[in-house]
């Protein structure tokens, strides 16, 4: 007889939990009918506002719109470069692409997995516009020496992708407010997830959250007066409202997700390794990964055990088809080498110790 099924994320137990909440906020828009742009929309940017401690909050329709209307307010040309990581999602990538501009891929901490800020200075040219860095598997890069080598080179914009980590912390500041603009993502399965897509941008620059604004709605100054090229990037009301419930329950989730992440270090301890935990910021573990050398017999184990996996990521960007052309792919051997171990495993605020230490003692057989 199989064992019970472990669940990788849990959302259906989310949302018990919060289930008059969720459907309070929700009939509320139902009842006053402005689905697009309604109250809850400005009411959770201030709620984010005083969480991030960001001057300005733009919520839009994911993470990926977050990430391209940042460009865009960023006035980002074709032919600019953008320095960013290769061992991420595709998006971090793909809006920078789609402005005509080139990634300029540097490669990862193989303990972290998150870009390496100490080999960024050496790709930074005069075609540099702006450094992306993405906040991996729920812990920030080390944000100070990257804003410190952006200020040196002319002050150059720093947009943290940060689509896992929001709710974490660096040096006792949140993620979303650590650079000149910070970006996440509200996809279901993010530590503070919606019901279909949504994301955010936050900055404390007044000029810039005005742009960002603007381009959300098509480049609208004002009604039919486009001051700018814009998008239709605006986030919907019913998504906002979710997310006004779930605000609720996100700190307690939040010390869950590190209680159970501590727990997964503390039995992995010795035995396997995994992502490093910096000692001066937090981790919301939007992601539990292990490093494993016959990754693929395990996975095929686990499965049969009713033990769900992922793998973030099994190719890097300057990897994959539509991107290998941009970078010579012996530029980073880190990312390579990591893409071929690394292994997530489930990691979710409900998930119990005896569920955990069943998922160690398999993999440590």
């Amino acid at each position: 007889m199989s064992s019970p099924l472990i669940p990788f994320i849990d959302l259906k137990a989310q949302y018990e939990a919060l289930k008059p909440q969720i459907q309070e906020r929700i009939n509320r828009v139902l009842e006053h009918g402005q689905y697009i742009m309604g109250p809850e929309v400005r009411e959770l940017e201030e709620r984010l506002e005083q969480y991030t401690g960001a001057k300005h909050c733009i919520t839009v329709a994911s993470g990926t719109e977050a990430l391209l209307i940042s460009l865009l307010a960023l006035g980002i040309q074709p032919g600019d470069e953008v320095i960013t990581t290769p061992f991420t999602f595709a998006a971090t990538a793909e809006v920078i692409v789609l402005l005509g501009a080139i990634p300029v891929f540097v490669d990862i901490e193989p303990d972290t997995c998150n870009i390496n800020a100490s080999l960024i200075e050496e790709k930074i040219t005069d075609k540099t516009k702006a450094i992306m860095p993405v906040s991996l598997f729920g812990q920030p890069c080390d944000m100070d020496e990257i804003n410190t080598i952006a200020a040196r080179h002319g002050n150059i914009p720093v947009i943290e992708d940060g689509a896992q980590s929001f709710g974490s912390t660096y040096k006792g500041k949140k993620s979303g407010n650590l650079s000149t603009i910070g970006c996440t993502s509200f996809f279901p399965s993010k530590p503070l997830g919606c019901y279909g897509d949504g994301g955010a941008i936050f900055t404390s620059d007044d000029a810039i959250a005005k742009a960002c604004r603007e381009i959300r709605v098509h480049g609208q100054s004002e009604r039919y007066v486009h001051a700018r090229v814009g998008v239709g990037g605006r986030m919907d009301t019913l998504q906002c409202a979710i997310l006004l419930a779930k605000l609720e329950r996100f700190e307690y989730e939040i010390e869950q997700r590190i209680k159970i992440g501590k727990k997964y270090n503390e039995l992995f301890l010795g035995k396997l390794k995994t992502v490093k935990q910096q000692e001066d910021r937090t981790s919301v573990f939007a992601q539990y990964s292990v490093f494993l050398e016959n990754r693929s017999q395990f996975q095929s184990d686990l499965l049969k055990k009713n033990i769900p996996t992922a793998i973030h990521y099994p190719t890097p960007i300057h990897l994959q088809p539509a991107y290998r052309d941009l970078c010579c792919p012996q530029c980073c051997p880190e990312a390579v080498n990591v893409s071929k171990k690394i292994i997530s495993i489930p990691m979710h605020p409900e998930l119990k110790i005896d569920q955990q230490k069943l998922v160690v003692n398999f993999l440590c057989i």
